[in-house]
Order: structure tokens, then sequence, then C-alpha cells
């Protein structure tokens, strides 16, 4: 991640991360509208688990020799922690992910009548009935923690077996399996917001910044004062 950043110009770098985002938020969001329409029942979670985590192996691939392939707010500021990204670019990245997040939920809107979309908050994450926000907090932190970890195990450590993005895709998986029916398991500020803001739908928005943040910061420190 670290070579790859320094080699690219900023603006081409932000263009590839609010493209990648923007496909993996259409993918991850899409899903769940799909598996609404589809009426899959108990195994629509599986199918939303799957079309998130292979979506964002996906856009990891695609954008990692180019911009480190973060797609993640969370991702970045665990990046900038690790002084892997600058203050600056950091911002951008940032910016770029939750423009990419935000038109990918505008075409989500845009694509699917609104009778099918609003059932599922065209793919926007929220919390389960019963769901406390201090558990859903603590749930995003946790999921995005692996994540993270995930990412500079597979992706950053120069030591990691060249497996592109799909180490972090299979986490994805397994995390939405665990806590999607809970938090809609999103481990990322810009796969939440960007559909929250397209459909106006913003319960306990706060929930999938702070949750994922911590997590993330939690897992650079671990990886630079332990694993590293």
């Amino acid at each position: 991640m670290a070579s790859t950043i320094k080699k690219a110009p900023l603006c081409k770098r932000s263009f590839v991360e609010a493209l990648g985002t923007f496909i993996f938020v259409f993918l991850g969001a899409g899903s769940a509208i799909a598996a609404s329409y589809a009426g899959l029942g108990g195994s629509a979670l599986l199918a939303v688990a799957f079309a998130n985590g292979i979506g964002l192996a996906l856009a990891i691939s695609f954008t990692m020799n180019i911009s480190g392939g973060h797609i993640n707010p969370a991702v970045t500021i665990a990046a900038f922690i690790n002084k892997l990204i600058s203050t600056k670019d950091a911002i951008i990245y940032i910016i770029a992910q939750i423009i990419g997040a935000t038109l990918a939920g505008i075409l989500l809107v845009a694509i699917f009548p609104a009778l099918l979309g609003v059932m599922v908050h065209y793919g926007a994450p929220t919390l389960g009935s019963g769901v406390s926000v201090v558990t859903g907090i603590t749930l995003e932190a946790i999921m995005t923690l692996f994540l993270v970890l995930m990412v500079f195990g597979t992706i950053v450590d120069q030591r990691a077996p060249k497996m592109a993005g799909f180490g972090v895709g299979l986490i994805v998986v397994i995390d939405v399996l665990v806590g999607g029916a809970f938090t809609g398991a999103a481990m990322n500020p810009a796969r939440a917001i960007g559909p929250m803001i397209a459909s106006g739908f913003f319960a306990n928005w706060y929930v999938y910044w702070i949750g994922p943040i911590i997590g993330a910061v939690i897992a650079a420190l671990i990886y630079k004062y332990i694993i590293k």
C-alpha cells in the first residue's frame, strides 16, 4: 500500500478511490434491494454477505495498485495512523470515498422503484429491532477491527501472501453473517452514509462512523506496536 500510494498522482488516486467505492457500494447496497425483491427470506443474509464480500474484494483488487485499495474511510484512518498516507491525502481519500458511495446510492434510487428500495432503505444499514446504540457501535467496532487487521495482514504487510483483496472480502462475508442482522454490518462509514444521503434515511447514522473509526484505530495500534 505504501509504495503504491507514492507512485500515482493524488488526482488519479482519489478518482480511483471514488470509483472503487462506487462499485462496492452499488453492488453491496444493490444486493440488499435484490434480495428483498427476490424474497429470499432467511437466505437473504447469506446472499448479501457474499455480494458485499465479493464486491469489496473486486473493488480492492481493482484499485490497490493505484490508490492502495482503501475503499473505506476507516481503512484510510488506520493507514494515516501508521503513517502510510499523509494528512492531506487521507482527507481527500475520505471525501472521494463518500462521493463515490453517494453517487452509487443516487444511481440505485434512480434505477429501482421506491416501493422496492424504501423497504430496505436502498441498502443503507440500520440497527435491528431491540439493538441499542451501544451494542451497535460495539459490534461495528469489533467487525471493523477484524476487517482492518485483515487489510494490514494481507495487503499492507510486505510479508503478506499475494491474494489481492480476497482475504479482506472473506472477512466481510463472515462479519456480515455474524453482525448483519444486528447492525447491517457496514464496517465502512462511506458504505453507510452514501445510501443514507441518497435515500434520506439517517437513523443512527453516527453508529456507522463511531464504531468503525474506533475499530480501525485499535487495529492500527495493534499492527503498529505488536504485529509489525
